[in-house]
């Protein structure tokens, strides 16, 4: 069957408008859940420095004569730890024509491109900032690094066998190991070592993969049917363990690798320049503009948090 004789489709017309939606979709992730949970604090130096300190060991012998002379206790000095800013940036440059002409989804071509890089440089910031990446402090040629957060971890950490080491004071990169089944036993035992040093972590921060392996532990909670809306709970969000509760968090951008158990208040964003929109100098028929943050990353006692590393990712 055909369309009646000499009737104008679609098809032949020259003139028609195009019918193109004035929304731009875009489902690429924004959220960055560890540095948006950490503390933000100011630097004021390219070299970002801050202290820890710790007690005499509990004493068993601690007992004095009636009437004796004090003796004096043994006094230790702080630890000053330090890490580098790190410079990170995204440029959005867009020519004069662009910006003029009538779009569908944004009125102004460099302000939505100021947007979107924004959002590139948060998520390149929370990546940097999980990655097993060693300071450097740079040179005219080099430029500066942040010691990462697995530069730092190190008490608390469960490995696969011996090849694999761990980082230190965010100078030296962990080393892996051979990937092995993420298990109860084998968080069960970082979150003691964390808690017999001290630390109180809240935070159990894990990729997709990883996240499915933990709803199948056990914890100190029961998985149920609700019977009146028909849901099975599938998931653990939440960790009950001997040493307290932990919130579970799914990171896109971590090593889908590591299992990190954090104590968020031991951990801070240190910026010497928080994130900022600078003018760049007009070359051309073009605008540009640098998106740009100077920050590192604050460890403020590692022995607060720690991992179980060299985990399957499939």
């Amino acid at each position: 069957m055909a369309a009646p004789a000499s009737t104008f489709l679609s098809y032949s017309a020259k003139g028609n408008r195009e019918d193109l939606s004035d929304i731009i979709y875009n489902v690429d992730p924004t959220d960055t859940p560890f540095i948006t949970g950490i503390d933000r604090v100011s630097a004021t130096a390219v070299l970002h420095e801050w202290q820890t300190d710790s007690l005499a060991a509990a004493s068993t012998g601690n007992a004095v004569l009636e009437g004796d002379d004090a003796t004096t206790d043994s006094v230790t000095a702080t630890t000053r730890l330090s890490n580098s800013c790190q410079i990170q940036d995204k440029v959005a440059r867009v020519s004069r024509t662009q910006n003029s002409v009538l779009k569908a989804g944004r009125r102004n071509e460099l302000a939505y491109q100021i947007v979107k890089k924004t959002k590139e440089l948060r998520r390149d910031m929370e990546t940097t900032a999980l990655q097993n990446q060693a300071e450097a402090t740079g040179d005219a040629t080099t430029a500066r690094t942040m010691g990462a957060l697995l530069a730092w971890v190190n008490t608390n950490t469960s490995k696969s066998g011996t090849s694999a080491a761990d980082g230190s004071l965010g100078n030296t990169k962990r080393t892996d190991g051979i990937k092995r089944a993420f298990t109860e036993t084998l968080l069960k035992s970082v979150l003691r070592d964390c808690w017999d040093n001290g630390g109180d972590p809240d935070c159990i921060m894990v990729g997709s993969f990883n996240k499915n392996a933990m709803s199948s532990f056990t914890g100190g909670a029961t998985k149920f049917k609700d019977v009146e809306d028909r849901t099975l709970v599938a998931a653990v969000d939440y960790y009950e363990s001997d040493w307290g509760v932990l919130e579970v968090v799914p990171n896109r951008f971590m090593r889908s690798r590591d299992a990190l158990i954090l104590q968020k208040d031991m951990w801070a964003a240190a910026y010497l320049d928080p994130v900022q929109v600078t003018d760049l100098a007009k070359t051309g028929d073009s605008e540009r503009r640098q998106i740009i943050v100077e920050w590192t990353l604050e460890a403020r006692n590692e022995k607060s948090s720690g991992g179980v590393f060299d985990l399957t990712t499939s």
